[in-house]
């Protein structure tokens, strides 16, 4: 189980390493471009219920921290997806994995 750290108090919510990748993936992207926008993460049964959703900014410390050595293998069609979720009014969020396209 991987973690997602965020801000100078080390905030962090727990993610399972492919589905960290995927979303370090979106958001390295998206600060890259200098641009701005909201996470939100479920909490899951487990630790409550609930979610949270945080701002991220390209001067806001961001931290990924992988559990496993080997870098897991990118779906592209999950990658747009999830690009497509930031983009929009209600910012990132994780969805489920879809199978991926096949290349044309």
């Amino acid at each position: 189980m991987g973690k997602l750290i965020y801000g100078s108090s080390g905030s962090h919510f727990d993610c399972d390493d492919r589905t960290l990748a995927h979303l370090r993936f979106v958001m390295m992207l998206k600060l890259r471009r200098n641009e701005s926008f909201s996470l939100t993460l479920d909490h899951g049964f487990e630790n409550g219920g609930g979610r949270s959703t945080i701002w991220l900014h390209p001067a806001i410390e961001l931290h990924f921290e992988f559990s496993g050595t080997k870098e897991p293998s990118l779906n592209r069609t999950w990658l747009e997806v999830l690009s497509n979720t930031a983009n929009g009014n209600r910012g990132l969020s994780i969805v489920t994995e879809p199978p991926e396209k096949p290349e044309r």
